[in-house]
């Protein structure tokens, strides 16, 4: 890097530096108003069974864990190739706005909020499932696919010859140049949906996570492990058996692998519409009343005082610990895999651990804290950190690998902290600052496991069959998921903040 491009990259430096101790500030001031105690009798006990667990994995336990491996990847599979069809009709109209917020909407709720939606009208069906994942996934692959289709060079287009349309311009020029990406992406956004399926196990569905939680419940770590260690081999291999040409078969096949039945009923649809949803005050009231109108400003104001409020200022607090946490953990585990600091050896021992940390659900590490250290923040904030921490350290230590030093740079620490980092700071920021919404919704469905944030007063709202409230509670989960999203979108913005690596030779 010359002299002209380090001067020029200073300032820019400098404020993202000023940027990370203001978040770093304000998650230590969070600590002071955060539950972080541990509340269980002997945790170092707890511990030592999980680990003769892991060290005892017990894979004849569950009779019936074939069926959980089929419908754990049949309602992935179904419910990413719906996600993934609708993503794509809706990215072809994402320009206009009612489209682009709609998907922005249904994005910020996650997947076990819609289960719990789902649950309410279609019970324990294979379709609760496959809807649940399938709705957030398409606003989530209707962005990416959008940008995707808009970042193609216009170049090969204006070459086109003269009264081209423009669906065949589309399907012969814009689509092919984007496809490997899209193909690559959608990929990716199936490994998600592995974990999501997981993770709907914990509501009732006949996934693995439904054996987890059973497991764990009964302290039977053996039999946990086990269920463990086939998923990370389930996720580890998905490139040998998701293949192009088996993908057609998955498809036909896995819709007949979901056990149960979807009896829809239009009654009960009717019902949730017209009646479950709508406000208490307002059922059967006379809306030219004035009254009414009272009625509803008291009920709103109750929910937004004693539950909104209250969830809100938990699902914050915790957010911004854990997103500090995730950045310490990121920048502490990306050498453990990078050419720059570990061997061969080094660095194969750093892969399985970050493979690990970051196939584990967020959900279900939680869980997995939960019975170790027992009811408060600290679970979901170690749980959020390690996970995100990993996929960000993952990320950075394959940028580090492209960086390129002089022969006679420093090594260990001084390489560390003054080559690598600085280089890769404004990258770091660009993953953190994009994780930062995906640690709000996180952070919002650990409440269904007890911990004080939104979903608890959701879930509690849900088991009291008081829908109204949930669904209250559901638009606040997202629009707090929303301005989030905005605010990082700005940050990345005001400090040009970019995932591509600066591999000039020092």
């Amino acid at each position: 890097m010359s002299a002209t491009d380090i001067r020029r990259a200073r300032p820019r430096y400098s404020q993202s530096v000023i940027i990370s101790c203001f978040f770093v500030a304000i998650a230590a001031f969070c600590l002071l108003f955060a539950d972080i105690s541990i509340t269980t009798q002997e945790p170092w006990t707890e511990l030592e069974r999980m680990l003769l667990g892991v060290l005892t994995p017990d894979f004849l336990a569950v009779e019936t864990i074939g069926t959980a491996i089929l419908q754990t990847v049949a309602f992935a599979l179904v419910g990413v190739a719906l996600a993934a069809v609708g993503g794509f009709i809706l990215a072809q109209f994402f320009h206009i706005a009612i489209v682009r917020w709609s998907c922005a909407v249904v994005r910020a709720i996650h997947e076990l909020f819609w289960a719990l939606i789902f649950l309410q009208v279609l019970g324990l069906s294979p379709l609760t499932g496959v809807l649940a994942i399938a709705i957030p996934y398409a606003g989530i692959c209707a962005k990416v696919y959008a940008e995707t289709l808009e970042e193609d060079p216009p170049a090969a287009l204006k070459v086109l010859p003269a009264g081209v349309s423009t669906v065949s311009a589309f399907f012969y020029v814009r689509l092919p140049d984007a496809w490997v990406h899209i193909k690559n992406y959608t990929f990716y956004r199936f490994e998600c949906g592995l974990r999501s399926s997981a993770v709907l196990g914990f509501v009732g569905l006949p996934t693995l996570g439904y054996y987890l939680e059973t497991a764990f419940g009964e302290g039977n770590y053996s039999e946990a492990a086990a269920l463990l260690m086939i998923f990370y081999l389930l996720i580890a291999t998905l490139r040998f058996w998701v293949r192009p040409r088996l993908l057609g078969l998955y498809l036909v096949a896995a819709p007949f692998l979901l056990n149960g039945s979807s009896d829809i009923r239009l009654a009960n649809i009717q019902r949730f519409l017209t009646e479950d949803i709508v406000p208490a005050p307002l059922r059967g009231a006379d809306l030219g009343a004035a009254q009414t109108w009272a009625d509803l400003a008291d009920w709103l104001g109750m929910m937004l005082g004693h539950q909104a409020l209250p969830g809100i200022v938990a699902t914050v607090l915790l957010t911004q610990i854990a997103l500090a946490g995730t950045a310490f953990l990121a920048l502490a585990f990306f050498p453990l895999i990078s050419e720059q600091f570990f061997g061969r050896a080094g660095r194969t021992v750093g892969h399985v651990f970050l493979v690990v940390a970051r196939s584990t659900p967020e959900f279900i590490l939680v869980y997995i804290f939960l019975q170790l250290w027992g009811p408060s923040m600290l679970p979901a904030i170690v749980a959020l950190a390690l996970h995100n921490g990993a996929i960000i350290g993952h990320l950075l230590g394959r940028y580090s690998d492209e960086i390129r030093l002089r022969t006679d740079s420093a090594g260990g620490v001084n390489r560390y902290a003054f080559e690598i980092v600085p280089r890769m700071y404004g990258q770091f920021l660009a993953f953190l600052f994009y994780r930062w919404e995906i640690i709000m919704r996180e952070t919002a469905i650990v409440g269904v496991l007890g911990i004080a944030t939104l979903g608890f007063y959701i879930d509690s709202a849900i088991a009291d069959i008081r829908l109204d409230r949930a669904m209250l509670l559901i638009l606040v989960t997202a629009l707090l998921n929303l301005a989030i999203d905005s605010l990082s979108r700005r940050l990345r913005a005001r400090l040009r903040l970019t995932t591509r690596v600066d591999s000039c030779r020092g």
